[in-house]
């Protein structure tokens, strides 16, 4: 259904109506050179601007501590409005998921989550899925983007994975019908496919970019198989890829692999209304929690995309210019880039690039 929602809108409007009718829309995203609302803001207000913050689990907390570092050196107009949400109840409300954090991100319409653990099997529903469900964010923005001076089997990725955040196989909707057969519901609505194509068209248009592919299993598995196999030998053949739910999930930190690794990548989930909440999305590494290693760049750069979101350009400019100088002069790389630079010392480099 999602894939014949997208054929209809390629056939009925034009990417100029798409993206009037978004702009136009109350409900509808602005999005002009990054995950944006239309607002207006500058880097010189003297108004400081209250974004809410999740540090999350596991290593979530050392490189949330990285971004207020770099965000103090940049002097950024943030005032972070920081909450507990994670796998470990908060002892005040004995909630993994407490109201008042939600409505922290609805009243500031901006947001910034580190890692967030999820349980395997038992336990609470992933936090992650809860908080999109509650939220209405319902796409998953994560551009894929060669860095300079990192070399990996590709020095030339440009790709953008737009996924449907809300539906699809991640519905939740499980039940045993028998002993030993369960059934998973797959849960795809004209509302939400034609939402994440519209605005996987807006986000093509104002970006330049040339082409978007929708990611869909209409002709069985050798379609899918097929995308994977392509992405890994050419990955320069894509644009903008726009898909549901679980392919979303698989292709996008595939299309993370191209580049380096899940470390690396920036993530914007995009809700109506305007709100969005830029996110790590690598594991939380419950391993080296504590231990000076963690690799703060994927949050970083999600930062960034924060920081577009608020009009904020020089100084996201400015912050994604001093990370990707300091990665590129190979000087200060954490563990998993291949060097042997902690945490502290990588964000230093950072604050000096500045």
């Amino acid at each position: 259904m999602a894939s014949q929602i997208l054929r209809r809108v390629l056939r009925s409007r034009s990417v100029e109506q798409i993206s009037t009718a978004l702009i136009e829309s109350p409900n509808s995203i602005g999005f002009i050179s990054s995950p944006v609302r239309t607002i207006s803001t500058s880097a010189s207000s003297t108004q400081p601007i209250r974004a809410t913050l999740f540090p999350g689990d596991g290593i979530g907390p050392e490189i949330a501590d990285s971004v207020k570092q770099v965000f103090n050196a940049a002097e950024v107009p943030i005032e972070w409005e920081e909450h507990f949400v994670g796998d470990k109840v908060d002892p005040r409300t004995e909630s993994f998921l407490t109201w008042e954090s939600l409505e922290s991100v609805r009243r500031n319409r901006v947001g910034l989550k580190g890692p967030m653990a999820t349980p395997i099997g038992k336990g609470h529903r992933s936090l992650n899925l809860t908080l999109r469900k509650e939220l209405g964010l319902y796409a998953n923005v994560r551009p894929c983007y060669s860095l300079p001076g990192y070399r990996t089997r590709y020095d030339d990725v440009n790709l953008v994975t737009i996924r449907e955040n809300t539906e699809g196989e991640y519905s939740g909707l499980e039940h045993q019908v028998v002993r030993g057969v369960v059934e998973s519901l797959k849960i795809i609505t004209r509302q939400a496919s034609l939402r994440v194509a519209e605005y996987a068209f807006h986000y093509a248009k104002t970006h330049g970019r040339q082409k978007v592919s929708a990611i869909h299993k209409a002709n069985i598995m050798r379609k899918t198989d097929g995308l994977f196999l392509k992405l890994v030998k050419n990955p320069t053949l894509f644009d903008v890829l726009v898909m549901p739910n679980l392919y979303g999930d698989i292709i996008s930190d595939l299309c993370a692999g191209l580049i380096g690794g899940l470390g690396l990548t920036p993530s914007c989930n995009i809700g109506e209304g305007g709100i969005a909440l830029a996110e790590a999305v690598h594991g939380s590494a419950p391993d080296i929690a504590g231990k000076n290693l963690a690799n703060p760049t994927a949050l970083l750069l999600s930062s960034v995309a924060m920081l577009r979101h608020l009009e904020l350009h020089d100084k996201a400019d400015q912050i994604h210019d001093a990370i990707l100088k300091t990665i590129a002069d190979g000087k200060y790389r954490t563990v998993d880039l291949g060097g042997t630079s902690s945490t502290t010392d990588f964000t230093k480099a950072v604050c000096n690039n500045l």
